[in-house]
This record gives C-alpha cells, structure tokens and sequence, in this order.
C-alpha cells in the first residue's frame, strides 16, 4: 500500500497531539474491533476553535488523518469546522489508499463530535461509536500497524 509523503509525515511526526486541562468539547469515534479510535478535544474562544489535540489509536492512516484535522481547524470558525469532509482531509494529505477512505471520515466525524459536544454544553465523557469494522471484522482497517500515541 502506497501512502503519500504528507501521511508519511503526518505519521511520523504527528501535530497536536495530547489532551487540553479543561476541553470546551470532546468527539471519540472508531471501534475497539478494528483498532482506529480517534479521541478529539478542543477549546473554543470567540466562536473559533482556539487549541485542538488529539489521541488515536490505529492505523498509519487514522493518526495522519487525526494530524491534518488539527491543523487545518485550529483557528477556524466552528461554521468552517463544521464544514470539514473526509474529502477535505483526504486532499490536504494528498490522497489516501481507497481501503483506507474510512479513517479520514472517523477523523472528520471525531471532529463534528467534538463540536456536537461543545454545542450542547460541554466535554461529558465520550463513548465509542460504533466505527468502520464493527461489521467488517476482517476489513482493511485492520491491516494497519497499531501504535499507543502519548497521553
């Protein structure tokens, strides 16, 4: 499978990575089954998205994909951050494998979580929602190599 430099580096070298003392809101997506989780926290200041960091435990794709997400939103509008698609993170990483398409729609839906979150009041404790390999055990997602990424 051929990932381009942009995931490569997104991988390696992930941005944002971590959790916020005191989270305005709190997205996780993903199923234990296949190993993508993706945990997002961000602070909003003003209506824009000040601070935003993430956790994910997956694949190479499912943490670049969570990378690029922090960086293009910090700073943006919640309306503009609203509008990130998994299309929008596939782009900004200059493309992903077809099989791995799903972990840039976890890490876009991680996100409108997060601010579904802080939109009704808060960072309560996330759940696991139901993710890309809950009905395909065996599907490409978990081909992935997993990794524990800092707390």
């Amino acid at each position: 499978m051929q990932y381009s430099q942009k995931v490569m580096d997104h991988f390696m070298n992930p941005r944002n990575v971590g959790t916020l003392e005191n989270p305005s809101g709190v997205g996780e997506v993903g199923n234990p089954t296949c190993g993508d989780i993706m945990h997002i926290e961000i602070v909003v200041k003003d209506d824009r998205i000040e601070d935003i960091k993430f956790r994910t435990f997956g694949c190479a794709a499912a943490i670049a994909t969570s990378s690029m997400v922090t960086e293009i939103v910090k700073g943006k509008t919640l309306e503009e951050a609203e509008k990130i698609t998994n299309r929008t993170v596939a782009e900004a990483l200059d493309g992903l494998p077809p099989v791995k398409m799903h972990c840039s729609n976890l890490a876009a839906d991680a996100l409108h979580e997060a601010i579904k979150s802080y939109r009704q009041g808060g960072a309560p404790e996330a759940s696991i929602e139901k993710g890309c390999c809950q009905s395909e055990p065996d599907s490409a997602c978990q081909q992935g190599m997993e990794i524990n990424l800092p707390k």
